[in-house]
């Protein structure tokens, strides 16, 4: 296998060498599904490039719930095929592909009513757990349990007493899903894909009919490549219908953007030992544990505004807070919020009126020879949606391809994770560091976290945390930037670290620190470290303002306050 790194050098190296040859396989789309699209197509043996226009992941999956669950409520809507599959890929993540990266965490359903509700949702609960076993990947987490009111309070305190009258208890997972993303492109680098961020696709090579390459410009320096492939696979998420547009063929169906928003509070806010789910009127709210943080999330709203920079408005932020203070003894206030955070979930339109309703079944379709579009589905499944696009892509290539792997395809930092995670006492002895900051490396970087630690053994000083974000190592940052394929500030301190959400400051007071450390890896001068940590500013107040606005409409105006690009 080939290195991981994801370095300048290596970005530009990839650029040049797809557009020398022509490849099997392009993926366009770097968010979990284009990723995940280029993993299963190397791994068969293709010729594989990968492009996203931005930075990996800047799309939807890096603003999700960041949970990987088979769906509970989809149990309610009776589509028992999605939530199997789900639990399925659920367990393999947990148990084989990325044991480093996905870890179980638990949810208390709280009961209102006597009875007959416990006996509904438990039967729901535990079909769900039957579920999961049957899959024969779901034996590692435990399963649900029953609790009285007093029970419930032990284990989540912050409940009023008023709120329940019982609880169920139950386990799902999480990952930190810009970090999921940024492996999966790694790991498929690492056999042979061929990878670019902030390469945009701006047209598409037609021969006849037949679409044959695609023309993508080089963000950072402007210059523009022509890439052929045989076959290009289009896992944009919400920008599909605009992918479409570039071959100006009607696309066989749309996608719809709805967007959710989450909130960020501090651990001490909320004491509970469990995560909490509640049903609301439209549909579920979760209160997930995150680190030294609560994750409060979603909405559920349709939006048709700026895709790459959804706003949350003061009313989304508003309902969160309404909602999750009705079961809360002691309520949260605007004051306890540190981070806010907008996504749009990719949903396939014609369905239904109420985007909470919209299938989270997954579509590929061959519009054009030549063409692949992979739209819908959730985080979770992921690998089944980039095995179908991969399927359906196949059927183009007059060559035998080998069947999809990934299901037996660790991703970079699997392996040796558990035997490191053993170790963590011993290396935490050998690399001075708190056997706590060992443990944060091991769950972020798997066995790659001894890539960070040579760059402490180099320099003493990267093993300090980074001063107004504490949770982070200096090293973290410089092996964004030298490792991980970030470009700019915003890349280090909204993805590859959660700086942005998970201080007050939203990592303001971290920017300078974080651009000085990045500076000699990427070349920047102290013209361009200037010009980082004024346009990351500029990003966290337009943001601010943006939650600031009663609604959608001028929400987005403040939010495109903020320019897009930082010139080089």
């Amino acid at each position: 296998m080939r290195t991981a790194t994801l370095g300048p050098a290596e970005r530009a190296e990839a650029l040049a060498a797809m557009a020398e040859r022509e490849l099997d396989v392009l993926v366009v789309g770097g968010g979990v599904v284009g990723a995940g699209t280029a993993l299963d197509a190397v791994t068969r043996g293709l010729a594989t490039g990968i492009v996203e226009a931005r930075d990996w992941a800047s799309g939807t999956s890096s603003r999700s719930s960041k949970l990987i669950h088979g769906g509970l409520r989809y149990l309610e809507m009776l589509d028992f095929a999605l939530v199997r599959e789900a639990l399925k890929e659920r367990g393999l993540l947990l148990e084989r592909l990325a044991p480093h990266l996905v870890k179980p965490v638990p949810f208390l359903y709280p009961l209102r009513h006597q009875g007959w509700e416990r006996m509904y949702a438990g039967s729901g609960v535990a079909l769900y757990d039957a579920m999961s076993v049957s899959s024969g990947h779901g034996r590692g987490l435990p399963v649900h349990r029953h609790l009285s009111r007093k029970g419930a309070l032990r284990v989540a305190p912050c409940l009023r007493k008023d709120a329940l009258t019982g609880a169920l208890q139950y386990y799902d997972a999480q990952m930190d899903d810009a970090r999921f993303v940024l492996t999966l492109v790694r790991t498929a680098a690492s056999y042979g894909a061929l990878a670019a961020g902030r390469a945009r696709v701006v047209g598409f090579l037609r021969e006849g009919e037949r679409v044959v390459g695609a023309r993508v410009q080089d963000v950072e320096t402007g210059g523009e490549y022509v890439i052929r492939a045989k076959q290009i696979v289009n896992a944009t998420g919400v920008w599909t219908d605009d992918t479409q547009a570039l071959i100006g063929e009607r696309g066989q169906f749309h996608v719809r953007a709805s967007k959710g928003i989450h909130l960020v509070v501090p651990k001490d806010r909320i004491h509970s030992a469990t995560g909490l789910i509640l049903r609301t009127e439209k549909s579920v709210l979760f209160v997930i544990p995150w680190g030294r943080h609560w994750i409060i999330g979603t909405t559920d709203t349709d939006w048709d505004l700026d895709k790459a920079h959804p706003a949350a408005s003061s009313a989304d932020i508003d309902y969160l807070l309404e909602h999750v203070n009705t079961v809360l003894a002691t309520p949260l206030s605007r004051d306890d919020v540190q981070g806010v955070y907008a996504g749009l979930r990719p949903l396939l339109a014609g369905e239904s009126d109420a985007t909470s309703k919209l299938s989270r079944e997954h579509t590929v379709a061959h519009p054009v020879p030549g063409l692949v579009v992979v739209a819908g589905g959730k985080y979770t499944t992921y690998r089944v949606m980039a095995e179908d696009a991969v399927d359906e892509a196949v059927h183009g290539l007059d060559q035998r391809v080998a069947p999809c792997v990934t299901e037996d395809t660790p991703l970079i930092g699997a392996e040796g994770y558990r035997a490191l995670w053993n170790a963590r006492a011993r290396i935490a002895a050998r690399t001075g560091l708190h056997v706590v900051r060992v443990e944060h490396l091991l769950n972020r970087y798997g066995s790659l976290a001894e890539e960070v630690l040579a760059l402490v053994a180099e320099d003493p000083s990267l093993g300090e945390p980074l001063a107004a974000a504490d949770d982070y190592l200096r090293a973290e940052v410089v092996y964004a930037a030298s490792h991980e394929g970030a470009r700019h500030l915003d890349d280090v301190l909204t993805r590859r670290t959660r700086v942005s959400i998970e201080t007050f400051d939203r990592g303001t007071l971290s920017a300078r620190e974080a651009a000085e450390l990045m500076a000699p890896v990427l070349g920047w001068d102290d013209s361009q470290i200037e010009k980082e940590v004024a346009h990351y500013e500029k990003r966290v107040e337009a943001e601010r303002e943006s939650q600031r606005q009663p609604d959608d409409l001028t929400a987005d105006a403040a939010r495109l306050g903020a320019p897009d690009i930082v010139p080089i």
